[in-house]
């Protein structure tokens, strides 16, 4: 037996953790159950916007144009069908003349303006069966959903000749939120048994596989209440629900495989309960302690950028991964003191092992195929891939930069009504709107002005607009006092490059008074320019963190770098996949939305950093195994295989049970949600069985010792501060037999030329 496991001191953290079991899951429990109670109806506080830069010049002309103008900024329509009617029949101006007194009288309602009551052709549909009330609700994004949930009973359906729909940027963005939260509660039915029976797959034991549930379920209560403060704070985005969900169950997933994993190892070979905790705390647990900064600080750097549907999933995802760790470092180890050798109960393999044993094939020894050493499979790739060395290499990397391709001609949007499924009502009512009216009612750009000026002023700078590439239509200006405002119609789409260009054409253009652009158009210009202004700062935080924390893993200044350069090439697949399938619309009718040519700009930035950090933690979770190997033996070659064959079949597990619950986050009838959760599974699944099996030990075998070479200065700085899983000493002498523990020979190379270190326990535990 090593002397890691003769009888280990316990530290402060297992006393802590292991003194009382019993009541560390109480006050687990208590707290679970006020934080159900805490996050109660978090949904109905979140928005389903957050694309918009607060500080940008659009969002600063559409708070002005709404406090001076509400009219010029309808956020409801109501589509008033006269069915074989026209709409100039008396009967029908009656009644539609009725219905917008009424709602002009709604509070919280302002800016009320119809056909009837303007005259305006937008308003007025090409075929006259159709015309539209437009209004504004006034308030946030809760407010005005509380206020249309209140009018719409009363306003929708049919009034006398009228059949009367509601539609608008307010009216999507609410359906919008209602179908996630449904679809989100479908994912996480469908998530939850499935994930269970993998989980019995992979442990065996039926006690064991439900230890990772249970952590999950606490992490996504923990992180809906700690979302429902935020909201008293600051606006959070409903999409950041899914993110809950999803690293939630993933992530204690992920924990709760390598810590049980590593206590029935340690188990297997004779520890005692408490000590088996105690190694596992100071080996698995320091592991799960560092895949949990690097994941938190991935999504940490999303912090950076003013757009809230952005900060929303760092508020989530930093939530939910410090919550899932401290389940996994507290709750986790009480759980296995109490539990000890029930750890293993309920095996549900029982019979198929037996099976195995009566029939199974013998090799030349004799032994059936049972007694083979689990993870062999593994190791035979690894020693596979360094053999061809540079093939593994040079064919995978090249592979995933031309899956990666496709991202080199991605164009960026904006989210709009296309986001739902054909047959939502919001929908079907934009659509309606768009190929049924003249002009868009809600859409084009408006440009503010501030400052007193002459008429021949504003008919100077009316003209110059007018002259400008792509705008098509200019009217106004619509004035009160010092304040009016035009509204251009551009040519092309409300989108396009031509309506983003004339954004900036006007905006370069001289007044003699000062002017502010918004419009969908200008808030997509926005949001790009502060994305590209603040993409560096988030990418710099992210390497640098990474490059230090996996230094003070590993003691290595190559193997960050290797790190952060595979952990890149593992998001290719992902990124070309969303060009090809999302905005090209390959697969659209398979999977069920609408294709809408682009890309809406802030998800590239959230599936970049969520994948990031989830490729980091696999990442992490192997070279920990790695470099213990590599500390006990010092052959490089041989802790690159022995890492492959711990951790391989646990990272593929791992990731598959994650991916499960993104597929489930992607069956969603929301584009941008499925396009999240089906990019993030791919993007898990690529880093598990393509870089970690195939990459990572080919790029090792080429660098070589050279991997764990660092400068004195550095060598020094991580043996006072860097942390390992390993126990860093070497094995006592009675472990001959057990080359991979073999004290290191002067050169540094193990002198046992046999299997790795742990075959035995190996055999007696159900190895992932």
């Amino acid at each position: 037996m090593s002397e890691v496991n003769t009888g280990p001191s316990l530290g402060g953290w297992t006393r802590f953790v292991t003194a009382r079991p019993r009541l560390s899951l109480l006050v687990a429990l208590v707290i679970t159950a006020l934080a159900v109670f805490a996050g109660s109806g978090v949904a109905d506080r979140m928005g389903s916007g957050g694309w918009a830069d607060p500080d940008a010049e659009s969002t600063y002309a559409t708070q002005a144009l709404e406090r001076e103008f509400p009219a010029s900024q309808p956020n409801l329509l109501l589509l008033v069908d006269s069915g074989s009617r026209s709409v100039d029949d008396p009967a029908v101006a009656a009644e539609a003349k009725r219905l917008t007194d009424r709602l002009a009288a709604e509070p919280g309602i302002t800016g009320v303006g119809s056909y009837w009551g303007t005259g305006s052709a937008a308003l007025r549909a090409e075929d006259g069966r159709e015309a539209l009330i437009a209004a504004r609700i006034e308030g946030d994004e809760t407010t005005a959903a509380a206020s249309l949930d209140r009018i719409t009973p009363e306003f929708r359906g049919t009034h006398g000749p009228l059949e009367v729909s509601l539609g608008g940027p307010v009216a999507v963005q609410h359906e919008m939120q209602d179908i996630i939260q449904e679809d989100l509660l479908r994912a996480e039915l469908i998530a939850l048994p499935v994930t269970l029976v993998l989980l019995v797959m992979v442990f065996g034991s039926a006690v064991a596989a439900l230890l990772p549930l249970g952590l999950g379920v606490v992490a996504i209560l923990g992180t809906n209440a700690v979302l429902r403060g935020i909201t008293e704070l600051t606006d959070v985005s409903v999409f950041a629900q899914n993110l809950t969900t999803a690293l939630g169950l993933g992530l204690a997933v992920d924990y709760a495989l390598f810590i049980v994993r590593r206590f029935r190892e340690e188990l297997a070979e004779g520890a005692e309960v408490r000590d088996a905790v105690g190694v596992t705390l100071r080996t698995a647990g320091r592991t799960v302690l560092f895949s949990a900064l690097t994941v938190a600080v991935s999504l940490a750097a999303m912090m950076v950028f003013p757009q809230y549907f952005l900060r929303s999933f760092a508020y989530a995802g930093i939530a939910v991964v410090l919550l899932a760790a401290a389940a996994a470092l507290i709750l986790l180890p009480a759980a296995l003191m109490l539990l000890g050798h029930r750890v293993n109960a309920l095996d549900l393999r029982v019979l198929l092992r037996r099976k195995r044993r009566k029939f199974g094939a013998r090799d030349g020894s004799g032994a059936t195929g049972v007694s083979a050493e689990p993870g062999a499979g593994w190791g035979r790739m690894a020693a596979l891939v360094m053999r061809r060395a540079p093939v593994f290499a040079l064919a995978t990397a090249a592979g995933l930069v031309v899956l990666g391709l496709p991202f080199l001609g991605a164009t960026f949007g904006t989210a709009d009504y296309r986001q739902l499924p054909s047959s939502a009502d919001s929908r079907v009512v934009q659509e309606e709107i768009r190929d049924g009216f003249p002009g868009s009612p809600s859409g084009g750009l408006e440009v503010f002005v501030e400052g007193a000026a002459t008429p021949a002023e504003y008919a100077d700078y009316r003209g110059r607009i007018e002259a400008l590439p792509g705008a098509l239509r200019v009217d106004g200006p619509v004035t009160s006092g010092e304040h009016g405002y035009f509204t251009v119609l551009a040519e092309g789409e409300a989108v396009g490059q031509e309506a983003q260009q004339l954004v900036r054409d006007i905006r370069a253009e001289p007044a003699a008074f000062d002017t502010s652009v918004t419009g969908t158009a200008a808030v997509l210009v926005d949001s790009k320019d502060a994305i590209a202004d603040r993409m560096p700062w988030a990418v710099a935080i992210i390497v640098v963190v990474t490059l230090l924390l996996v230094f003070l893993l590993t003691g290595s200044v190559l193997i960050p770098v290797q790190a952060v350069v595979l952990n890149a090439l593992s998001l290719t697949a992902m990124f070309g996949a969303v060009v090809w399938v999302f905005q090209d619309g390959n697969l659209s009718g398979l999977l069920g939305f609408t294709a809408t040519g682009d890309i809406e700009t802030t998800l590239p930035v959230l599936m970049f950093c969520v994948a990031f950090g989830l490729s980091m933690d696999y990442g992490v979770f192997l070279l920990s195994r790695i470099k213990e190997e590599y500390d006990r033996g010092g052959d490089h070659e041989k802790a690159v295989t022995f890492g492959l064959r711990r951790t391989g079949g646990l990272i593929t597990a791992a990731a598959v049970i994650l991916a499960v619950v993104m597929v489930g986050i992607g069956t969603s009838r929301v584009t941008n949600t499925k396009m999240l959760g089906l990019g993030i599974a791919l993007a898990v699944l690529m880093d598990a069985m393509v870089v970690r099996s195939l990459l990572v030990p080919a790029v090792m075998k080429l660098t070589g010792r050279a991997t764990w070479w660092a400068p004195g200065p550095l060598r020094r700085f991580h043996d006072r501060f860097g942390l390992s899983e390993g126990e860093s000493k070497p094995a006592v002498e009675g472990n001959a037999g057990d080359p991979a523990r073999t004290e290191p020979s002067a050169d540094g190379q193990g002198q046992g030329q046999g299997q790795g270190q742990g075959q035995g326990r190996d055999r007696d535990t159900a190895n992932v």
